[in-house]
């Protein structure tokens, strides 16, 4: 450990820079079971962690605190971090102790957990809750059991509905401010109004305890002081929520535990009233007392809170998709895709998505705190995070996005699109045809470069041929930061316009002729290749023909379509097809 440089923050993590630095952070990611190359099916490649994280290209991500991963990195294991690694322990013997009923099977269970843990506990190189899931999984599989805190979620859920549907708490909820609220619009009215449910739920859920084992409720006075509770960091919401922000906002809602999910539920309906869209991300299985999925089927209570919501059980969702449902529902419930706390590295597809098409991310628990706003590194999103402290002080922390980071929006991807079809419009006012040129740009791995530049050559040779003839060239109209999806959402929108005259995919002989233009020989990579070997011009294909259907007129050149059938889908996050990435 000697030879490791000096990291000041995990931001400051490169591979590359240092082999020592390289091969500790190897370990530290297999270790973890966070690398895509030995894992790929359920750990997020960099393309999909970069829908959520702000990553360079050499730049690595910790899934947890800078402090739990500074204690990591260390030569000597500091005492905080075998804390951390005991109540792990305990947790999980707890577990045991509580829901293997047989002897001999709680004994060989206890002993294998045991086993593994002094094995991580050696390496410490493991992040605590990373050890956490694994256990529970081994107890898990070892006993064959769904879900040991069901009953447990169940009674929370029950206490926390009764406490909501007393008319003690919607009194006080719904209770008129004493201090005179001055503004010069009733718009700026509703919106002090909002601000301040929203302030009063935020604290009722992450500071109101009513979880122990006595069933009495809070009384008025106790429920009075939360209420009142103060917090000074709660104008940050402005910078998000603000009443000059008059576009309705896309959230991404992370609850922490059943029972408050119950009061999550009442944020989330403030919300919707206020005419945002919420996604509600649960647990895709067992983890403890957090709400999962299927707590949806098994629950009446939440069943019940949850009605009208959209239950998404899929969990590689395509961009259209997501987008198609939103639009439909103003309230979808998703599974992460995990078992344990927030780790982006093993959230699911539609999970990623979710987080990419929100405009911001909602979090509530101190375990989002630390991995979302105690992280040093930048979110592709904006994240506010609402907690209680140790001392039950309630607290609201905002980390604004990353200021390299651009969202393509739905509106903006159709604003580009129409932008298209319009010069599409005018070029056929004035006589001339309409081409559009489909052709190879990200689908060979580390050749996008050369596909461009093939491209442009090849375009800018039909353009010098062909007269009064607009040839829409795909390569001009990109702009950094989008992924294939992007790309593929926009151009649709284009080609189904009804303006194109002649479709043109990409032949073995035009990728001859640009570097015959060029001057140059046909590399071993390009030899053979033509627009059938593109994932996105095997989409295209099919909206040719979908579209040649109602404009009978409609020209297709190239190569013959059913060449075309042999791609997939996209990876995620990837301008190629999913399955290049194990060939």
């Amino acid at each position: 450990m000697a030879e490791l440089p000096d990291i000041s923050s995990p931001k400051d993590l490169r591979w590359g820079r240092d082999p020592f630095l390289d091969a500790w952070l190897l370990h530290f990611m297999t270790e973890n079971n966070l690398e895509h190359l030995l894992n790929p099916l359920h750990n997020a490649s960099p393309e999909q962690l970069r829908f959520m994280v702000a990553l360079e290209e050499d730049q690595v991500f910790a899934p947890c605190s800078d402090e739990l991963f500074s204690q990591l990195f260390q030569p000597e294991t500091p005492g905080e971090l075998l804390k951390a690694y005991a109540v792990s322990w305990r947790v999980v013997a707890r577990l045991i102790r509580n829901h293997v009923e047989d002897s001999y099977s709680r004994r060989r269970i206890y002993q294998f957990c045991r086993h593994r843990f002094r094995q991580a506990l050696a390496a410490r190189i493991s992040i605590p809750s990373r050890v956490t899931k694994r256990l529970a999984t081994i107890v898990m599989t070892q006993t064959g059991l769904e879900d040991p805190f069901r009953e447990v979620k169940q009674a929370y859920n029950r206490r926390a509905k009764k406490l909501l549907d007393s008319p003690l708490l919607d009194g006080l909820i719904n209770q008129c401010p004493e201090e005179r609220l001055v503004c010069l619009r009733l718009q700026d009215l509703r919106w002090e109004l909002d601000m301040l449910e929203l302030r009063r739920l935020f604290a009722l859920s992450s500071t109101l305890d009513i979880w122990g084992e006595n069933d009495d409720m809070p009384s008025a006075e106790h429920l009075r002081s939360i209420l009142a509770m103060p917090c000074s960091e709660f104008d940050r919401i402005h910078q998000v929520f603000g009443p000059q922000q008059n576009e309705p906002k896309t959230i991404l809602y992370l609850p922490n535990s059943s029972g408050g999910v119950m009061f999550d539920l009442m944020i989330i309906r403030s919300l919707l009233r206020q005419g945002h869209y919420v996604i509600l991300a649960l647990k895709a299985g067992f983890y403890f007392q957090t709400p999962t999925i299927w707590d949806v089927e098994c629950d009446p209570v939440l069943a019940e809170a949850l009605r009208g919501a959209h239950v998404l059980l899929k969990g590689d969702m395509t961009k259209n998709e997501l987008l198609k449902t939103l639009r439909e529902h103003r309230f979808l419930v998703i599974s992460d895709g995990t078992r344990e706390r927030l780790n982006l590295y093993r959230v699911s597809v539609t999970f990623a998505r979710a987080w990419k098409e929100a405009d911001v991310v909602l979090a509530k628990g101190d375990p989002h705190f630390r991995r979302l706003i105690s992280n040093s590194h930048e979110f592709t999103r904006d994240v506010l995070c609402f907690y209680a402290d140790e001392q039950g002080g309630f607290h609201l922390a905002y980390k604004p996005k990353s200021a390299n980071v651009r969202k393509f929006s739905e509106s903006d991807l159709r604003d580009l699109a129409d932008g298209i079809i319009s010069d599409m419009r005018i070029a056929k006012s004035t006589g001339k045809r309409v081409m559009f040129y489909s052709a190879i740009v990200g689908s060979i791995p580390g050749q996008t470069k050369a596909a461009i530049r093939i491209l442009n050559t090849f375009v800018a040779h039909l353009r010098s041929r062909l007269q009064d003839v607009m040839v829409i060239n795909p390569a001009e109209h990109f702009v950094p930061g989008m992924d294939g999806d992007d790309l593929m959402f926009m151009w649709e929108r284009v080609q189904r316009s009804g303006l194109i005259d002649v479709w043109r995919f990409q032949s073995v002989a035009d990728i001859d002729k640009s570097f015959e233009l060029l001057g140059e020989k046909v590399p071993p990579v390009w030899i053979g290749k033509d627009a059938t070997f593109s994932t996105g011009c095997t989409k295209e294909m099919h909206i040719a023909l979908d579209v040649q259907r109602s404009q009978p007129e409609l020209q297709i050149i190239g190569p013959s379509a059913e060449k075309f059938f042999r791609r997939r889908e996209y990876g995620v996050g990837k301008y190629f097809d999913a399955s290049i990435e194990y060939q």
